[in-house]
């Protein structure tokens, strides 16, 4: 009589400790890459999974190891791509060690936020999470999880960097060095749209802005520099009171890529051609920098690259390291919405 279970039978734990003749605790402690298991048990219990395409599931790992081999990325942002970016990074990440990724969105409006994530935590019992902005700089969820010793990583974030390991650009270099390259094109009058100011990253590029035009001698003029939200309207309202400043500025970068294309549109219903009247840069290279016209400058940042660094921090780190950081790279990708001011 074969050893192997039918077709018709889905192999169970039992099945591979009766095939590889070790007890159903020993292939316990291999599903969930525990010690004290010779590497030949370890192996032979290992070929009797793949013979018979036994699939441990989540709940008997989580039984077995007190791990539910599933991790949670806390993320919302106002741009669709960039969220997608996050998940898919993660996602990638979590596959090559067989974790399953649960997104839970984040809303820090909502009056049950924390209790949304307790709720999280207790019923999903998750390995650790990934938190993208803001909720990585969110004071009521970093407490939270450090009171209850339960790993996380973060996403860009902006304050208590020792807190919890991290991936991140340099967002303030970042703006500093599009700055510049706007700078080297000649303008001096640079308008600048800052982003939502409950995200970290919106300080940072404002940081680097400010910090490019002192270094190059040229005055910080606070008429120049407007509120935006990340979104289109946003950045349409706030050029829309940039372009009627009697001085108006010759280039306006804003920080992000959406708030750009509300730019464009501005500039764009009064007539004004871009880039001979006004140049504009935007901060990420999404789909949106590609799909405007013209084609945006901006500042490429490696989302999902960073998502995976993330990701990756928290499932190879035991226990997690706080003090390690994966800074990636950034760069200024120059399109047609820049050039030199008129005159």
């Amino acid at each position: 009589m074969s050893i192997v279970p039918p077709d018709s039978a889905r192999p169970t734990i039992r099945d591979v400790a009766r095939i590889a003749g070790v007890s159903i605790k020993t292939v316990s402690r291999v599903i969930n890459d525990q010690q004290y298991v010779s590497a030949d048990k370890r192996e032979r219990i290992r070929d009797v999974m793949r013979e018979i395409g036994f699939q441990p599931s989540q709940a008997a790992r989580a039984l077995a190891g007190h791990r539910s081999h599933q991790i949670a990325l806390i993320c919302d942002n106002p741009n669709p791509w960039y969220v997608y970016e996050i998940q898919a990074g993660v996602r990638e990440r979590c596959a090559r060690d067989q974790v399953r990724m649960i997104a839970q969105p984040y809303d820090r409006a909502s009056p049950t936020l924390l209790d949304d994530i307790v709720a999280l935590l207790d019923q999903a019992n998750p390995d650790g999470l990934v938190l993208a902005p803001p909720a990585c700089d969110d004071t009521r969820v970093l407490d939270e999880l450090a009171r209850r010793g339960t790993p996380f990583v973060r996403l860009q974030p902006g304050m208590r960097i020792d807190d919890a390991p991290a991936a991140l650009i340099d967002n303030e270099r970042a703006a500093f060095d599009m700055t510049v390259h706007l700078l080297g094109l000649g303008h001096r009058r640079i308008g600048f749209v800052v982003g939502d100011r409950s995200y970290a990253a919106s300080g940072q590029r404002l940081a680097g802005y400010i910090s490019a035009l002192s270094d190059h001698a040229v005055e910080v003029d606070l008429d120049l520099i407007r509120q935006g939200q990340f979104d289109v309207a946003s950045g349409e309202a706030a050029a829309d009171v940039l372009l009627s400043l009697p001085n108006p500025p010759t280039a306006i970068f804003a920080s992000s890529d959406d708030m750009a294309a509300g730019v464009l549109a501005a500039a764009h219903r009064r007539g004004l051609r871009v880039p001979e009247a006004l140049s504009v840069a935007g901060f990420d290279d999404g789909p949106t920098a590609t799909i405007v016209w013209p084609a945006l400058t901006t500042v490429r940042q490696p989302v999902r690259a960073l998502a995976d660094a993330a990701t990756d921090l928290l499932l190879a780190a035991a226990p997690v390291n706080k003090a390690e950081q994966r800074l990636l790279g950034h760069e200024v990708v120059p399109r047609a919405s820049t050039a030199p001011p008129k005159g």
